[in-house]
């Protein structure tokens, strides 16, 4: 065997040594058995043996991979998957069904940092994860300290009491409901011991608004942030856990003006600066609304200072449905907007005095009154965290200007993202953050791209007359196009996984609406904030508003056109596939990048090809009183309930990829068989034997798959499969529902806590720990069933409340509750 040559040939990325040999055919060797059972490997025509070419392959492969991944560092391409790393670490965090102690994460970062170090000298690949476990663990005691130190209370069951506190922020509504967003001071009849400290309540009767800072009082229903609609789904009780939020709900009439005095003391100065701020925001929001009516006046706001609930429950869903609704939070776009159109603004107005221009670093200065616009532009919109991490990513790559390094990078961009990660590292987890850094990515890596190709191009091109304008056109439209491809593309796989559903004209109505978001909503809006100090906002707030008029046209056609596609809910290895293959596709810069793209094919490919998880038999609803039937065509889901809880039931259509409601039947059998006579406590024991008769009546006559109700007091279906399924209002008929149905399922608390005839109860106490359930049902006579609950343990803080008892004031595993969690007299306990 002899070597000919060893050369490095071509100087592209991720090519790697070319091994030329020539062997002579002399030389062949051809492997005899030596045994009946051994491995022959031949090479018919010559050359040299399979596994050496094998073997000799993987080699190659090897060096090359090396020598890309050595390019890649030499790129500074490595300090971006330190906030990926970070975020892992938090996202496993929270993943975990129990919360670990805090000795694990040190121990795991202590352990990782020192053969980090031990294998800096030696072998890089083990360098790199150790580093990598090191910056993991750091996320991970990242996402513990932020849980230890927002400490909300969250309300432990709904409970209907009268509530006083202070009102922190206010949103009206396109129909004259106003939300609130209150600090409870006190409750009373019944007094909940352990309140929570913010609640967001709304009322839709007729009242003057209250003013920031005001203490109102009013009866109230409140609940606590609801746990996934379906197993898989979100849990609004996580994100209301971090976003303080401890209940939700609706003052029963108008609330009541309380004076100040009649309850206790004022908060701290920065609370009265913060309030102070919020009192100039509303007032902006109202003058928006005041010079702009209609859905306009509410999409301005909800641009300007993220107001958005002023916009009609139509244009919303239309906003939704053409893939437009990204333009009413408050993102980066916006912030990129509005300190871009500042920052380019004044410096082609300085640069009119050559004096200045030539005496003075005009671009910097640009730079810092861009940033302290940004500044401005966040506290108006209330400081949200959306709205932070806008602002972080825009000031990062405005602070590189002033440091004159490019503006416009990926690790400005990651940066901003570990700046996040470690003071909310619950955000990897929302929609937000995730869509947010995906489409940021994007756009920077085919920004990059892009702007290597125009180099090259513009080497070549042609000089004419009117080849600035024409260049200019190209450059705004082929721009506009690829920003609203990328941007769709890089988030496309975020909203199936969150959303379950996608735009299909998404890139027609992005087409059609940025530019004039670009060109004439944002500069008008930017000039009307400016000029509003000094009342002369009126003509670019309006210029604004009709931008936006034609936004909703655009938005209304194009939703005219499709009803959205509904996805159903992925497999649960989906969404962290395609983000690898996501991260891998934007941050690396060599040939290494393309394994992203193969990963992200591969992810999209199978969830394509695989055939879907099996649709449950019966889905019951957290709070029990919506239960569900996916009827067998495979677009209807029949319920217990003619309207059911739109919040609720859309989350089911969207998971399911089933469009249709099939409400329920009504029984004509005597629907006061099971109500109580005036003034009576119970049923008689005539009327209970009454209603047994009659649920194994409608049992029988009963058409297979559909709800047959008896006025509002029960239900029952049967299956095909021989199973039968009551849904109870009234505990009294429990016992008649257990003697006569397979399943029972009530949202009230059983007080005999299971059927003694063997069927399967499923009560408010059973929700509680297991939130909504999907039950999967067999054969019937093995009673066959199988079931997929929300929550399979309770032991994480944003879980805790469900294990509370009011009546004991402790927690079911025997913690004392610390200062209690639930009203002492709850008019849904017991």
């Amino acid at each position: 065997m002899e070597k000919i040559a060893e050369d490095r040939a071509g100087n592209g990325a991720g090519e790697g040594p070319t091994l030329a040999i020539t062997i002579p055919l002399d030389a062949i060797v051809v492997a005899q058995p030596r045994s009946a059972g051994a491995l022959v490997v031949r090479q018919a025509t010559g050359g040299e043996c399979l596994v050496d070419r094998i073997s000799r392959s993987a080699a190659l492969i090897a060096q090359s991979a090396h020598a890309a991944i050595g390019r890649e560092e030499a790129f500074g391409r490595v300090f971006l998957f330190v906030p990926v790393a970070l975020g892992t670490g938090a996202v496993l965090w929270f993943a975990l069904p129990q919360t670990l102690p805090i000795v694990a994460p040190v121990f795991l970062f202590a352990v990782s940092s020192v053969f980090a170090v031990l294998s800096r000298f030696g072998s890089p690949m083990a360098h790199r994860i150790w580093s990598a476990l090191a910056l993991c663990a750091i996320g991970m005691l990242l996402a513990d300290l932020e849980t230890r130190r927002m400490q909300t209370v969250l309300l432990d069951t709904p409970v209907t009491t009268q509530v006083t506190g202070r009102v922190l922020r206010r949103e009206a509504g396109a129909t004259g409901e106003w939300r609130y967003l209150v600090r409870v001071e006190a409750t009373a009849e019944p007094r909940i011991r352990r309140a929570p400290e913010e609640v967001v309540l709304m009322t839709r009767a007729r009242h003057e608004p209250f003013a920031l800072g005001e203490v109102l009082r009013g009866k109230a229903r409140l609940s606590p942030p609801s746990g996934p609609a379906l197993p898989g789904l979100d849990d609004f009780s996580f994100s209301g856990y971090f976003g303080g939020i401890g209940a939700v709900g609706y003052f029963l009439g108008a609330p009541t003006h309380v004076e100040r005095s009649a309850v206790s003391g004022t908060g701290p100065w920065w609370e009265a600066a913060e309030q102070t701020l919020l009192i100039v925001r509303d007032g902006i929001t109202q003058r928006i609304r005041r010079t702009v009516p209609g859905d306009a006046g509410g999409f301005a706001a909800a641009i300007l200072t993220g107001d958005r609930r002023s916009m009609s429950a139509a244009t919303t869903e239309a906003l939704r449905l053409s893939g437009l609704a990204h333009i009413t939070a408050i993102s980066g776009l916006h912030m990129a907007l509005a300190a871009g159109i500042f920052f380019v603004g004044l410096r082609k107005l300085l640069s009119l005095s050559p004096a200045i221009a030539q005496s003075w670093p005009i671009k910097k200065i640009a730079a810092m009154a861009a940033l302290a616009a940004a500044f401005l532009y966040l506290m108006i919109s209330g400081s949200q965290v959306s709205a932070i991490r806008a602002f972080l990513m825009t000031a990062i790559m405005l602070v590189a200007v002033l440091f004159d390094r490019p503006a416009i990078s990926l690790r400005n961009l990651a940066l901003a993202a570990i700046v996040i990660l470690v003071v909310w590292p619950s955000q990897v987890l929302g929609a937000s953050f995730q869509m947010s850094f995906a489409a940021t990515a994007g756009l920077i890596a085919g920004y990059d791209g892009w702007r290597r190709r125009a180099a090259r191009q513009s080497r070549y091109a042609p000089d004419f007359p009117g080849r600035r304008i024409l260049s200019f056109l190209w450059n705004f439209a082929a721009g506009t196009f690829l920003t609203s491809l990328i941007g769709g593309l890089a988030t496309a796989i975020f909203a199936v996984a969150h959303f379950h559903r996608l735009a299909p004209y998404g890139l027609v109505a992005n087409l059609a609406a940025m530019p004039i978001i670009s060109v004439v909503v944002m500069p008008a809006a930017l000039a009307a904030m400016l000029l509003m100090p000094f009342g002369l906002d009126m003509p670019f707030l309006i210029l604004a508003g009709e931008g936006l008029e034609i936004v909703i046209v655009i938005a209304t056609t194009v939703a005219s056109w499709s009803e959205g596609t509904s996805v159903g809910r992925l497999a649960a290895w989906f969404l962290p596939l395609a983000s690898v293959g996501l991260l891998l596709l934007t941050l690396l810069h060599t040939r290494l990048r393309w394994i992203g793209a193969v990963i992200l094919v591969v992810a999209i490919g199978l969830a394509i090809l695989l055939p879907p998880e099996d649709t449950a038999d019966l889905i019951v609803s957290e709070d029990g009183r919506l239960a569900g039937l996916p009827g067998p065509d495979g677009r209807t889901i029949a319920t217990n309930r003619n309207k059911p809880s739109d919040f609720l039931f859309s989350q089911w259509q969207h998971a399911l990829a089933r469009p249709d409601h099939l409400g329920p039947l009504r029984s004509e059998d005597g629907a006061v068989a099971g109500t109580r006579a005036e003034g009576a406590d119970r049923l008689s024991v005539e009327q209970i034997r009454t209603v047994r008769e009659m649920m194994r009546r409608q049992f029988a006559a009963s058409p297979s798959g559909r709800f047959l109700c008896t006025g509002k007091v029960w239900c029952i279906v049967r299956l095909s499969k021989g199973w039968r399924i009551a849904t109870v209002e009234d505990p009294a008929l429990l016992g008649a529902a257990c003697d006569t149905a397979d399943f029972v399922i009530t949202p009230r608390r059983s007080p005999f806590g299971s059927c003694r005839s063997g069927a399967n109860m499923i009560d408010a106490e059973v929700l509680r720990r297991t939130g909504a359930t999907e039950f999967y049902l067999g054969n019937h006579d093995d009673r066959d069933i199988r079931q997929r609950t929300a929550y399979t343990t309770l032991d994480r803080p944003w879980q805790r409340h469900r294990l509370y008892d009011w009546r004991t004031d402790s927690f079911a595993d025997g913690e004392p509750a610390a200062g209690a969690n639930a009203a002492k007299v709850s008019d849904s306990g017991g």
